[in-house]
Formats: C-alpha cells, sequence, structure tokens
C-alpha cells in the first residue's frame, strides 16, 4: 500500500519531518526550529528597533542642541587656547614695557643730576652770561623729551599670525535627489474603470510605513488602497457610486491616514464634508464645508482648506467646533493674506505650513501663527517658464525644506527653494502623455522613506513612482 510522504529536510535540525517555508530566507524549518526561527528573528527585530530608537533620539538631540556639535567643541578649545596664548603674550610686552621706561628713566636722571651740579656750580662761581643760560635751558627740554617721548620704545604689528588660525570648510553641498526619468506604474494604468486594477481621476495619494499606498479615487467615489507590489487596489472607503449616505463618498478629493489608530481621514468634498472611518464605522468630523485639502501635524491638528471660503482652518483632533482659521480667510484674492482656490496642504515639524494657491498659481507658506503668508513657488503668472506654476496641486516639502509642486496643467513636477527666483523640473516636462516619461495633470505627490517620489497622474489614470538615483 503506497503512503504520501510530506516530509522534507529541516533547514535546522537536519531530519525528515513535516515542514513550514519561511518566506524570507527560502529555507523549510519543522514546527520546533521554525519557533526558534522566529524567536531569532524577533531579536534581530528587536535589535533594529533599539538601534532605529537610539538613532532618533541622537538626531532630536542633536536638533534640540546644535552647540553640542564635536566641531562646535574643536572651535571652542581653539578659542580658549587662542585666548591665553594672547593673554601670555600681553602680559610679556607689558612687563617689557614697565621694565625699559625704568632704565631710560634712571638715564635721563643721571643726566638731569648732572644737569644740576651744574647749575649750583655756576650759582656759586656767580659767573655766567647768555651762553652759559643757553646750553643750560636746551639740556634741560632735551632730557624732558627723552623723558615724555622715548624713542626707543614703539609698538610694531606683525603681519603674521602667532595663533593658528582655523577655518570652517563645507566639504560637501546638500545632495538634492534625482530621480529616474522613465517611471513605473504602481496603480491603475488599465485606462478608467471601476475594476480593482483601475482608477478613474485619481487626485491625493498617501504613502505608509510600509510602502502601501492610500488613493482618493475621484470619480470612483471610492478610497482605494494598494498594498506594496500588489496587482489590484482593494476598497476601503466608499463604493462605486456617488451617494451621501455615512458609508458612500461623493468625488473625494484628499485622504490621510493616521498611523496611531489606523483611521482614514477623508476630504469628501461633494459631500462637504470631513469623515473618518475607523474598522468600516464612520463618524462625520467636519460638516457643511467646501472641503479639497487635509493634512495632520505631529501635534495631532488637522489642516483643511475651504475653497469656497479661501481659508484653511485648523481643528485639534477630537475637538471639532468651529475650527481656526489659519491661512486666508480675506475673501479671494492675490495679496499676502488672501487666497484663491486653495487646493492641497502640507505641514512641516514647525507647524508651518504650505497651500497650493491654485487660481493664483502659487504655493505660499504660512508660519505658525502669522497674519499673513509669502510666495515659496510661482506667482508670476500662468505659463510654463521656470519662474511660473499653472494650477499647482500637490505639494510635499522634504527635510532640506526643498517644496516640490505638482504643476498640474504644465505637465510636471517642479522642485523650489524658498527664496530662489525659479524652480526646476524633477519629474515629467514632456508633453501631455502617457509614456513612462510623461505625465497628464499631475495631481496628487507623496514620497517614501527612501525617497521614491510618486505621482497621481490623473487623465493617465494611474499612479506613477519615480525611483531616486542613490
Amino acid at each position: 500500500m503506497a503512503t504520501v510522504n510530506n516530509k522534507t529536510l529541516c533547514f535546522t535540525c537536519n531530519k525528515d519531518k513535516i515542514t513550514y517555508p519561511c518566506e524570507g530566507c527560502s529555507k523549510h524549518f519543522c514546527l520546533m526550529d521554525l519557533t526558534e526561527h522566529r524567536q531569532i528573528l524577533n531579536n534581530e527585530l528587536h535589535h533594529i528597533a533599539n538601534e532605529y530608537n537610539n538613532f532618533k533620539q541622537t538626531i532630536n538631540e542633536q536638533k534640540q542642541n546644535p552647540h553640542n556639535h564635536s566641531l562646535i567643541k574643536q572651535i571652542n578649545q581653539w578659542e580658549i587656547e587662542s585666548i591665553e596664548k594672547i593673554q601670555q603674550k600681553a602680559q610679556e610686552y607689558r612687563e617689557i614695557l614697565i621694565k625699559s621706561p625704568q632704565t631710560c628713566i634712571k638715564d635721563i636722571e643721571m643726566k638731569f643730576n648732572d644737569l644740576s651740579g651744574q647749575i649750583k656750580q655756576i650759582r656759586q662761581e656767580n659767573e655766567f652770561n647768555e651762553i652759559n643760560l643757553n646750553y643750560l635751558t636746551n639740556h634741560l627740554k632735551k632730557i624732558t623729551e627723552e623723558l615724555n617721548n622715548p624713542s626707543n620704545i614703539y609698538i610694531q604689528q606683525d603681519s603674521q599670525s602667532f595663533i593658528n588660525e582655523i577655518s570652517v570648510i563645507l566639504s560637501k553641498k546638500p545632495k538634492f535627489n534625482k530621480w529616474k526619468q522613465d517611471a513605473i506604474t504602481v496603480a491603475g494604468g488599465n485606462e478608467e474603470g471601476q475594476e480593482s486594477t483601475q482608477l478613474n481621476f485619481p487626485g491625493r495619494i498617501f504613502i505608509d510605513k510600509k510602502k502601501n499606498i492610500f488613493i482618493a479615487d475621484y470619480w470612483n467615489h471610492r478610497i482605494v488602497e494598494w498594498k506594496y507590489n500588489a496587482k489590484e487596489g482593494q476598497i476601503i472607503a466608499g463604493r462605486h457610486r456617488k451617494r451621501n449616505r455615512i458609508d458612500q463618498l461623493n468625488q473625494p478629493t484628499d485622504v490621510v491616514v493616521n498611523q496611531q489608530n489606523h483611521s482614514i481621514i477623508i476630504a469628501d468634498r461633494d459631500n462637504r464634508r470631513v469623515i473618518q472611518w475607523l474598522n468600516q464605522n464612520q463618524q462625520i468630523l467636519i460638516d457643511n464645508i467646501d472641503c479639497y485639502g487635509l493634512t495632520m501635524d505631529e501635534n495631532g491638528f488637522l489642516y483643511v482648506s475651504d475653497c469656497e471660503k479661501s481659508e484653511v482652518k485648523r481643528w485639534k483632533m477630537g475637538e471639532y467646533n468651529e475650527g481656526i482659521v489659519v491661512a486666508g480667510g480675506n475673501g479671494y484674492g492675490n495679496q499676502l493674506n488672501q487666497l484663491n482656490w486653495p487646493t492641497f496642504i502640507f505641514v512641516d515639524e514647525d507647524q508651518s505650513f504650505y497651500v497650493s494657491d491654485r487660481d493664483n498659481y502659487r504655493v505660499m507658506k504660512w508660519s505658525k501663527d502669522a497674519k499673513e503668508g509669502i510666495v515659496v513657488a510661482g506667482g508670476n503668472g500662468r505659463v510654463e517658464n521656470l519662474n511660473q506654476l499653472s494650477l499647482p496641486q500637490g505639494v510635499i516639502v522634504d527635510h532640506l525644506g526643498q517644496i516640490y509642486v505638482a504643476d498640474s496643467a504644465n505637465e510636471r513636477v517642479m522642485r523650489w527653494c524658498e527664496g530662489k527666483g525659479e524652480g526646476e523640473i524633477v519629474v515629467g516636462g514632456n508633453g501631455k502623455g502617457n509614456q513612462s516619461n510623461q505625465l497628464n495633470l499631475p495631481r496628487g505627490l507623496s514620497l517614501d522613506d527612501e525617497g521614491n517620489l510618486y505621482v497621481a497622474d490623473c487623465w493617465n489614470h494611474r499612479i506613477q513612482k519615480f525611483q531616486i538615483i542613490l
């Protein structure tokens, strides 16, 4: 009678047993050794997590205490040693000046005593004339000048320094990232549609720490999650049809994932509400608002752009009253305290935030509690020159403070440095099209932890990943 032999060789104990594969190392282990193998992996993960926390603490310490930089300590030590050397030299010169005049005074005093003796002798003999008096007068004048202006002492400065001079050399300029110009399609790209492999006018994208992509699928009235390297997406909020029921969406424009509680916050624009989805339970956070862009800072504040009122408001998570106007709110306009159709927003760790001021063709930066913003990109009309933007949409800022803008109508993504008069094209800019180096109305932008750039390519109904060049 034949028997089924489903046993294989265990990698660890080297015995024929029922084994289980490890996808990471592609080896097979028996149940006991698999448990041990998992424990080893857990220990390695724990070690990496500790290293990560230590590194994060080091970064925070350097941010909070920039004066503790090792080179600053070296400069401080150089300063102390240089001051000590200068003080020693100054004291040496003081002692020379104190001793040298004493010798000079003794010499003058001898001359004065000699002159005094001559005057005494002339008086005793009572024989003198104009010649004697002129001699005495000139001699007294001469030794007086020697006393007041000693000719053998003066200060001379040497052009060569007697302390070691130092310089601060910045050996490397900040490295500005570059990306491969031919993108990889990581979501959609199969024409417009409602299937799990399709998108229909995707807007904002959010990349989590696992490189999963959350997409506001605008005309499909849904939020779709594409797992890392997945071939199709999964609907996590909304349906294929627009509705205003609590479990439905109507043209969502933006999505933010709260990675602490794994909730999803959505700008449900045509339902005029900001709504939260948590484990398929819905809660309206903000109602009656022409919401377009969303972002959330590290302190738990939610920022929402309101196109109708041309303003950005801020709410404390869990406290959804009237909110606080933090940008605009002064009617449509192009003044520094105004906005004109604000769309996407980005907030940095200092609670400064950046707004794509779409119909002013610019990006504005508003510092925390500022009464007006500053133009950090565009603002020079609507054409395709490097100092201009046309219908800017997605905006993100990297750790160097460089600003990336989806220049939608110009079919490109621009990078601007604050204070510069113009930007540079980082991807796109090759005309409207569906080739791997082209875009067609780019909107949402995102960077993953490795620095890869993701673009929501709306009219091509796809998400493009531009890989960073290391």
